[in-house]
C-alpha cells in the first residue's frame, strides 16, 4: 500500500515532470524555433529534417514530458528544492545531456558540420534546462509543502 508520503512524493514528481514538460516545450520552441533557427539550419546537416508541417506533434510533446519526468526525478533525488539550486542542477544536467547526444552525433552522422554547433547546442541545452530547472524545483517545492 502506498502511504500518503509516498503519494505526495509521486505527486510532486508527477506535477513538477508536467510543469517541466511544458516549460522546455516552450523553451524549445523559443531557443530553437526562434532565436538560434537560421543558425542551426546554416550549421546542420537538414537532409533529414521534417518540414515543420509535417512534424509528429505527439512525438514532440511526448518527447518533452520525458525530458520533464527525467529532470523532476534528478530533482527530488538531489534534494533540489529552491529555484537556484534547481537552476544549478538543470544547468549541469543540460550541459552534459547536450554534449553526451552531440558529441555523439558527430561521431556518427553528418548532423553537424563543426564544433562550434556542439558548443553552442549544448549551452543551449543548459539554458533550457536552468530555467526548466528552477520552474520545476519551484513548483515541486510548492506542492511538498501542501497538506495531504
Amino acid at each position: 500500500l502506498l502511504t500518503k508520503k509516498t503519494n505526495m512524493k509521486t505527486k510532486k514528481i508527477l506535477i513538477g515532470a508536467l510543469t517541466g514538460g511544458i516549460v522546455m516545450f516552450f523553451l524549445g520552441w523559443l531557443i530553437y524555433g526562434m532565436l538560434l533557427a537560421s543558425f542551426m539550419e546554416a550549421n546542420c546537416d537538414n537532409a533529414g529534417a521534417r518540414p515543420m508541417e509535417e512534424m509528429i506533434w505527439w512525438a514532440i510533446i511526448a518527447s518533452n514530458l520525458i525530458w520533464g519526468l527525467l529532470l523532476a526525478i534528478v530533482l527530488d533525488w538531489a534534494a533540489s528544492s529552491t529555484m537556484a539550486s534547481g537552476a544549478k542542477m538543470g544547468a549541469v544536467f543540460g550541459l552534459l545531456a547536450g554534449l553526451g547526444f552531440d558529441l555523439g552525433m558527430y561521431s556518427m552522422t553528418t548532423m553537424f558540420s563543426n564544433l562550434t554547433i556542439i558548443i553552442i547546442d549544448s549551452l543551449a541545452y543548459s539554458v533550457m534546462f536552468a530555467i526548466t530547472g528552477a520552474l520545476t524545483a519551484w513548483v515541486m517545492e510548492k506542492v511538498s509543502q501542501q497538506k495531504a
